[in-house]
């Protein structure tokens, strides 16, 4: 059952909120001391201007409202994945942003404008990576035929209306809410969302056929989603009536199956090169993750994987002795691995992560400069690093952390970390900026708004007139957008 927060929430202001967000004025994303990057981007000229703001504003609202899972190392995995199926999708130079849900259940998720939503749980499903990127093919060939137009555009309502209605679903659904949630949070609008979740079996055949054809382009094989389908029909049928949502969604019938089986029989994957054991060890990150209670089910269900590899069970085992203190245990591991594999960026990435939370400031901040000599574009250690500077070094961490923001400025941790690196290097101005946009980003324009007031009497204390010309800037689009929702709530 929804809180009742949630309930208020969603009976109608959601739908008027997500509609009027695709009002609110885009800017470029240049970053400097002066220009903090804005709640959109240009890649709306490539993803539809309406369809990207829709995604953008749907994201903030998601972020408000549903737990995310907050790892960067698993983030930057899917990223590379989806890199990797997007010239081959028919997506053009779509610009993505990945937001993974911290929920152990089965789904994944994608919404106009390149917004990718994968559950935690995913990775606990999917044994092998070509299942795993079976579904993330199969969601981005939604977004290519653009089945979420195409789907309300038989609605008698306008087609933007009735796709926020439905995005609005599906906002309760992926954090939680379910069908029972759905109905009674959004009253009038629950039939069409619910009846738009459901595609059509042609959608998802086209879903299907383009999903596969990429995967194939890409380099996976594309029988890996043909026993994907098997699994899902397998869990399917174990839980009754009380399927993942995934499954709801997207069910798997035998006509399907057979229709996927067939296309996949024709197409042979191009040469992906050598194998790695990335995705093994990615979904043991996850399943600590979900686990993190109960680390011997951890173990238990890694072994029971037919696709497990050993240097996954060390990973998972070194993992879960980092999550129980044995900090030091753990990282000796991380390294014989890393020596083992020293291609992987992952081991030494994740011994900086552990050392960073044992609070080694220093240890973590020299492990992640030692992986960003051999690759500097990291992100994960460029985080780590910043967010192990900021205790002695914040000047050097504000820095860094402008930088992660001006490339990520979708990051909202990297602006609360670059908000603290701003005030406690004496750019306080600055960093209550910072602290604004990490608040929008969140869905939380208000709290945003008295963020942005804070920062000008500071900046008049200081006479930063830089500063100043920028808060007055942002603030005025706070203030737009804030508007533009109380005249359309009335």
């Amino acid at each position: 059952m929804l809180s009742s927060a949630l309930h208020r929430y969603c009976s109608g202001w959601l739908i008027l909120c997500i509609l009027n967000l695709m009002l609110f004025s885009t800017h470029a994303l240049a970053f400097d001391e002066s220009r903090l990057p804005s709640l959109s981007s240009s890649a709306t000229q490539t993803a539809g201007n309406e369809e990207y703001r829709l995604g953008r504003a749907w994201l903030r609202q998601f972020r408000a409202h549903a737990p995310e899972w907050d790892d960067a190392i698993a983030a930057d995995y899917i990223d590379s994945l989806i890199s990797r199926l997007l010239p081959h999708s028919q997506l053009g130079s779509t610009r993505t942003s990945i937001v993974m849900v911290d929920n152990d259940a089965l789904n994944a998720f994608a919404v106009p404008g390149g917004v990718v939503g994968v559950n935690a749980g995913l990775f606990a499903f999917a044994e092998d990576e070509g299942a795993f990127v079976s579904v993330l093919a199969h969601e981005l060939g939604h977004l290519s035929q653009r089945h979420y137009a195409r789907g309300t555009a038989r609605a008698e309502q306008t087609q933007l209306p009735a796709m926020a209605g439905m995005l609005a679903g599906m906002l309760i659904a992926a954090s939680g809410g379910g069908d029972a949630g759905l109905a009674a949070a959004i009253g009038s609008q629950a039939a069409l969302a619910q009846d738009q979740l459901r595609y059509s079996r042609r959608f998802e055949q086209e879903a299907d056929r383009l999903g596969l054809q990429a995967m194939a382009d890409a380099g996976f094989e594309p029988d890996a989603m043909v026993r994907m389908f098997r699994a899902m029909q397998r869990m399917a049928s174990l839980q009754g009536g009380t399927p993942p949502e995934f499954l709801l969604t997207h069910p798997v019938s035998e006509a399907r199956l057979s229709d996927a089986q067939s296309r996949a029989s024709q197409l042979q994957a191009a040469s992906s090169g050598d194998s790695n054991p990335m995705y093994a060890l990615i979904r043991a990150r996850a399943l600590a993750h979900i686990h993190a209670d109960r680390p011997q089910q951890a173990i238990t269900r890694m072994e029971e994987s037919p696709a497990a590899e050993d240097i996954a069970k060390r990973y998972l085992q070194a993992l879960l002795d980092a999550q129980a203190g044995h900090t030091d245990e753990a990282l000796q591991e991380f390294d014989q691995l890393a020596r083992a594999l020293p291609d992987l960026a992952i081991f030494p990435a994740t011994a900086a992560e552990m050392a960073l939370k044992d609070r080694r400031y220093e240890e973590a901040a020299q492990r992640s400069r030692r992986l960003l000599r051999l690759m500097p574009n990291h992100l994960p250690a460029q985080m780590v690093l910043g967010e192990a500077l900021l205790q002695y070094q914040p000047d050097e961490a504000y820095r860094i952390l402008r930088d992660i923001t001006a490339q990520q400025p979708e990051n909202a941790q990297a602006f609360s970390l670059l908000a603290e690196a701003a005030g406690r290097s004496g750019r306080e101005a600055w960093g209550h900026l910072a602290r604004a946009e990490q608040l929008q980003l969140t869905g939380r324009i208000d709290r945003g708004i008295r963020q942005l007031d804070i920062a000008k009497d500071v900046a008049e204390q200081q006479n930063d007139r830089q500063a100043l010309g920028r808060i007055e800037q942002r603030r005025q689009d706070f203030i737009d957008y804030r508007e533009t929702l109380e005249k359309f709530g009335k």
